[in-house]
């Protein structure tokens, strides 16, 4: 890392916004920022569940890149909200080829993280013709093992106050598979039992993405609206193991995109996401550019992902 970090970009309005129907239920909610003639780049936000925001848009520039960003199916300002119907990996697949298409977009820059990057790597697998690079953040493969790394036994060691809440929401008899038993609570037919478990399910994770907990940051994963959609698809997507035909399908399929231009960012000190991950990503992908941020967690947001994802994006400018 230089001694000098890279901030993102300055605030960026979009010049369109829009919704295309990608299915009899889902409606998807998009927008396009930067130069309407630039080189398109797709953000794939985290969750699943999570939704784009504002500060998504800035790490790239603007005057280069046209920049697209859209809500997945059931969350952020896409409808219906909350929604578990039709709701797979592989749905979320064909929509960025039909937002893309849509958009009449030839091959376009991808960039993902947490689980934008488990997304981007299914669709690159998928589509390797249509990615001109990938730009993978937060690495998360939704394996068994990182599953249960972070909602059974692992991350509850480092954060146990934070876990205190999510644990003593389940009785003592379901704790043998929180995923189980949040699940059956966030698919209830009460809606205030639906919230009441996504409200916990959201702020843990909420409170373990940085390095340094982030008060902001908890109240914002507490929010009503965010913490249902949030916690519904994902644990719905953890229950089915993201819909993948095998535990390691991802990097059981690598070989299929190692001739694409690819950079890994992933924070040493990662909880949701631990580095491993990021690791054996980078040894299925051994052309890849690797970033181990050395004093960042999780989030996007920390200063030194934030500089490898604005200074990987702008080396992606040189691309042909």
């Amino acid at each position: 890392m230089t001694n000098q970090l890279r901030g993102v970009y300055p605030e960026v309005e979009p010049y369109k916004t829009g919704r295309l129907k990608v299915s009899d239920i889902h409606e998807l909610y998009f927008e396009e920022c930067g130069n309407p003639k630039g080189e398109p780049v797709v953000f794939l936000h985290g969750g699943p569940g999570g939704g784009v925001s504002p500060k998504n848009r800035r790490y790239f520039d603007p005057d280069h890149y046209r920049i697209v960003l859209f809500d997945q199916r059931g969350c952020g300002q896409s409808t219906p909200h909350a929604e578990l119907r039709d709701n797979t990996t592989w749905d979320l697949v064909a929509d960025i080829e039909k937002l893309r298409e849509h958009m009449d977009i030839r091959r376009w820059h991808v960039f993902g993280g947490s689980w934008g990057s488990t997304l981007a790597l299914a669709y690159a697998e998928t589509h390797p013709e249509k990615v001109k690079s990938l730009c993978l953040r937060g690495i998360f493969m939704c394996r068994k093992k990182e599953i249960d790394w972070f909602y059974q036994s692992g991350a509850s060691f480092i954060f146990p106050d934070m876990w205190e809440p999510f644990k003593n929401h389940i009785p003592e008899s379901e704790r043998h598979d929180f995923v189980s038993a949040y699940y059956k609570r966030l698919t209830h037919k009460d809606p205030a039992v639906q919230l009441a478990a996504a409200r916990i399910w959201s702020v843990w994770e909420g409170s373990t993405a940085k390095l340094i907990p982030d008060e902001n940051l908890m109240h914002d994963f507490d929010d009503e609206k965010f913490a249902t959609a949030f916690a519904r698809i994902e644990c719905h997507y953890f229950t089915h193991r993201a819909f993948f035909k095998t535990d390691n399908w991802l990097l059981e399929n690598a070989q299929k995109i190692r001739h694409i231009p690819t950079a890994i960012v992933h924070g040493r000190y990662d909880v949701c996401c631990p580095i491993e991950n990021a690791w054996e990503l980078h040894n299925a992908l051994p052309h890849a550019s690797f970033h181990i941020v050395k004093d960042a967690g999780h989030s996007a947001l920390e200063p030194g992902i934030a500089h490898h994802l604005v200074e990987t994006m702008d080396e992606f400018r040189k691309l042909k």
